[in-house]
């Protein structure tokens, strides 16, 4: 049974006031997002307009924790290599003492190899900018992923937040439509 199958059978089977609750969750969850939640939601009977807003909620909160602890992490690591950096400068090299460095012990302020999927996220992100990471990403990652990696790359928090939201309205709106004509069309 896959977490979809396992969402739409919890829908079905909670009382019609918590089903929104439940379409939230799944929007929360990566891979499956609003437009998922929202299909969710459709099929298994609530209502298009309410399935859409619980989906974009349940999305929308979960990509704004994870930006707000993405940011916080960034400021944390930047201002301990800051210091690290200070430290160096003020302590002489095998200066007895904190911060001292033993032979071969050497702090390195160089960055770590990039992997393939950060490198093609860097690329479009010099090419688009957030606006078109945030609108473009949901094709290739989920919203949750886009935005941890806009903030880890220092993007202000309201300019990802609102681009986020941008692009969960319309994408869980846009997929939402296409759903509702195709189950409603059948009826």
């Amino acid at each position: 049974m896959t977490l979809i199958d396992t969402f739409q059978d919890l829908v079905a089977q909670v009382p019609d006031a918590v089903q929104p609750l439940i379409v939230a969750a799944a929007g929360a969850i990566p891979f499956i997002e609003g437009e998922g939640a929202a299909t969710i939601g459709i099929i298994g009977g609530i209502p298009p307009v309410i399935a859409v807003v619980a989906a974009i909620i349940g999305n929308f909160l979960c990509v704004a924790v994870l930006v707000v602890l993405s940011s916080r992490t960034r400021t944390a690591v930047i201002g301990r290599r800051r210091s690290r950096a200070q430290l160096r400068e003020t302590v002489p090299a095998g200066a007895p003492g904190r911060g001292a460095s033993r032979e071969g012990d050497v702090l390195d302020a160089t960055r770590p190899a990039v992997s393939p999927r950060a490198a093609k996220f860097q690329r479009a992100f010099e090419r688009y900018g957030v606006p078109g990471v945030s609108l473009l990403g949901p094709l290739l990652l989920p919203t949750q992923f886009t935005a941890t990696m806009l903030a880890a790359a220092g993007v202000r928090k309201a300019r990802i937040l609102i681009w986020q939201a941008v692009a969960i309205i319309g994408w869980t709106t846009a997929v939402a439509l296409i759903i509702s004509g195709a189950v409603y069309a059948g009826r």
